[in-house]
This record gives C-alpha cells, sequence and structure tokens, in this order.
C-alpha cells in the first residue's frame, strides 16, 4: 500500500532522510515551510506507519568491521518449521545486516559484516551448525561503491 505525497510531504522526508536530527526549524526552513505544519505532517507520517523509526548510521569500519560478505543460501527445506528456525537464527546473529528471500536459483542473501575472514567462518560455522543448509556461497565484497539508506521521494 502506497500513500499520497504531495510535494511538501516529499522535502519533508527527503530532509529526514538526510538527517534526522535537524530540529523542525532547520526543516521548516530548508522546505519553505513554518515548523507547526511540518510537525503535524510528520506526526500524521509517523501515525501512518510511513516513517517507521529514527536511528543513528555508525560506520562499520571505525568499529573493526571492515569486512562485508554477501552469502548466497540455497536450501533443499521449505517447509514452514525450518523457515521459522532459520529466521530465529538469522535475527539471533548480530553480523547480518540483511537478509532477503529470493525467486530464482538462490533461496536467501544475507548481508554480513564481520571484522575479517576468521570472523566470517566462526559466524558461517555457527550458522550451519542450527540450520541444514544445501549449499552457501560467500562473496567478499572488495569496495563498497555505493550504499544509501535514502529512498526516492520523488
Amino acid at each position: 500500500m502506497s500513500i499520497a505525497l504531495d510535494p511538501l510531504d516529499k522535502k519533508i522526508l527527503t530532509e529526514l532522510q538526510s538527517d534526522a536530527s535537524q530540529s523542525l526549524d532547520e526543516i521548516a526552513k530548508k522546505v519553505g515551510a513554518s515548523k507547526t505544519p511540518i510537525w503535524n505532517r510528520i506526526r500524521k507520517m509517523r501515525e501512518a506507519g510511513l516513517i517507521t523509526k529514527q536511528t543513528t548510521l555508525i560506520d562499520p569500519e571505525m568499529l573493526g568491521l571492515e569486512a562485508c560478505f554477501f552469502v548466497l543460501i540455497r536450501t533443499s527445506e521449505h517447509d514452514e518449521n525450518w523457515q521459522a528456525k532459520f529466521l530465529k537464527t538469522l535475527l539471533e546473529r548480530p553480523e547480518v545486516m540483511e537478509a532477503h528471500r529470493l525467486a530464482g536459483d538462490i533461496d536467501y542473501i544475507l548481508k554480513v559484516r564481520v571484522t575479517n575472514a576468521k570472523a566470517y567462518d566462526t559466524f558461517y560455522q555457527a550458522l550451519i551448525s542450527e540450520v541444514k543448509i544445501f549449499n552457501v556461497t560467500a562473496l567478499l565484497s572488495m569496495e563498497e561503491i555505493k550504499s544509501t539508506t535514502m529512498l526516492p521521494v520523488d
């Protein structure tokens, strides 16, 4: 389900995605409106579920998480119990930044952040000890070319 947004809503969302720590005064000045209507629109977008949460982005390399692996998973298991166990395992692993169920030959793709290859192996060993997996392929990202949390609102 999508929500109808007017140009002012889109400007507000762009500003919030750019830096949600901005004050209402700063946002209002940048989008050309006063504080009260800005606050009311933000509140309505939260209530509608469009704005889900505010968070802080942290540089992973400054935390020593220098290795980013994309993990391709194929499974021969597709029943509800296996999926529930797999989901529980992924949710409990802080290394897993993203997880997607796919259409096609690969069943799942994970984005995993760890300190190095040895830490990835520790993650891998823990994963396969928890759930039965047919095939795992790990791809090391050599360079992050683009990474954004900003969605296009135009």
